[in-house]
């Protein structure tokens, strides 16, 4: 009789903490996507660059790049399960810095909003690395399985927080974005709660190792594919709001609702289907980066925004696997890689989601700043802003195009 009580009590409590999981994936969903949301408006109410909002991302991704490098090396020296417990109320002191601080110091908005960001960015880098092996640690019949639905959660997550905050913008306006991310707060605050009640079960860490043993050719191939998968990736995810609007015209709801959110429902729906009916992934992983490509050669080509709204839809399908896939690739030609191989794979990951956008901010300031692309502009009957997004997506299709020169070699090499 107690037994069946004490099983009971644990799968009570498994349930707890992996809804609790689930609930924690879904901040990352807003951490990552609530500020390309607001780009526009960030960039119309204090005149931020794109240079400047670009960073905001680099920001995001950096400071999670030196929460895996952290972890990597000395994730002895934590508490995990205390670390697990107070990530959420890291996430919700972030979140409030951003919707608060530029009322709090009006003259030093973008300061306040870098600090903010690094705050929230924190947290979310604390569960990109702890909460799958917390998963992982619940008992199933089926890990793999729980794994990937654990994964999905992500990409739902970011169509929920694209489409409450496009209905919120439209009915409250632009003005009050800072209630939009007061009222998102509500998620971590309920995972906060979650993980109080639920047990946090012991999680076996590794010390320290050398930089030595991190380094060998198939490592450093496979690092490079997860560079380019991050940027390919978070390059669509962060600039589609912004040129769907600017460059076709598309309303803005019209393209957050069915634009970026079709694409994080079609990212989600590709891993899901990978998971179920899914095989050879080198030729996977090979052909859906050749059409992520072409599909932002097309949006850098096409002014036609049904023709820009199905491919950035689409890239969301064909860019889901590069992430996951190139790990199951490096597990596939590394099988005693062990921690420090995953650790540097999603560290390469987390570098190429935050420079690919900024790259793609960049090289459109510079196009903005030309009075050639001025003049080739005015003789296409288009702004000047137009032209210079347009540039910055045609860059942004040689992150997936590099990546299939790779994955090419590396298909080749194993037949």
């Amino acid at each position: 009789m107690l037994i069946t009580v004490l099983k009971v009590f644990n799968m009570r409590n498994y349930r707890l903490l992996k809804n609790a999981c689930y609930v924690s994936s879904i901040t990352m969903s807003i951490v990552g996507n609530v500020s390309p949301i607001l780009f526009l408006t960030f960039r119309n109410t204090y005149g931020l660059s794109f240079s400047q909002l670009g960073l905001l991302i680099v920001i995001n991704f950096f400071s999670q790049l030196v929460i895996d490098l952290i972890f990597s090396f000395f994730s002895h020296k934590f508490n995990i399960a205390k670390v697990v417990k107070i990530t959420p109320l890291i996430t919700t002191t972030g979140l409030l810095l951003f919707a608060t601080l530029p009322k709090l110091i009006p003259d030093f908005i973008y300061v306040g909003m870098i600090i903010s960001t690094t705050v929230f960015s924190v947290a979310a880098g604390f569960n990109e690395v702890l909460l799958s092996p917390v998963i992982a640690s619940i008992p199933s019949e089926n890990p793999e399985r729980e794994m990937s639905k654990f994964h999905s959660v992500y990409a739902w997550g970011v169509v929920g927080v694209v489409i409450f905050a496009t209905l919120f913008l439209s009915v409250c306006g632009y003005d009050n974005w800072q209630w939009l991310i007061a009222c998102l707060t509500f998620v971590p605050i309920i995972a906060s709660f979650m993980f109080m009640k639920a047990q946090v079960p012991a999680l076996r860490t590794e010390h320290s190792v050398g930089i030595k043993t991190i380094y060998n050719k198939q490592l450093f191939a496979c690092f490079l594919c997860m560079f380019f998968a991050g940027a390919s990736e978070l390059t669509m995810a962060q600039w589609s709001s912004s040129f769907l609007e600017k460059v076709t015209g598309i309303p803005k709801v019209v393209g957050d609702v069915v634009g970026v959110a079709l694409f994080s429902a079609t990212l989600g729906l590709g891993r899901s289907l990978y998971g179920k009916y899914g095989k050879n992934i080198r030729y996977v992983l090979l052909w859906s980066s050749v059409f992520s490509a072409v599909l932002y050669f097309i949006m850098a080509s096409t002014n036609n925004g049904i023709i820009n709204l199905v491919a950035c839809i689409m890239t969301g399908f064909t860019v889901s696997m590069l992430w996951p896939g190139t790990l199951l690739l490096a597990a596939d030609d590394m099988p005693n890689g062990g921690v420090v191989m995953y650790a540097i794979m999603a560290a390469g990951g987390d570098l190429g989601a935050s420079v690919g956008p900024q790259v793609v901010g960049v090289v459109t300031d510079l196009a903005l700043e030309s009075s050639k692309i001025f003049s080739v502009a005015s003789e296409y009957g288009l702004t000047h802003e137009q032209v210079s997004m347009k540039i910055g997506m045609l860059t942004a299709a040689l992150f997936p195009l590099l990546a299939s020169i790779i994955y090419f070699i590396k298909r080749n090499k194993r037949g």
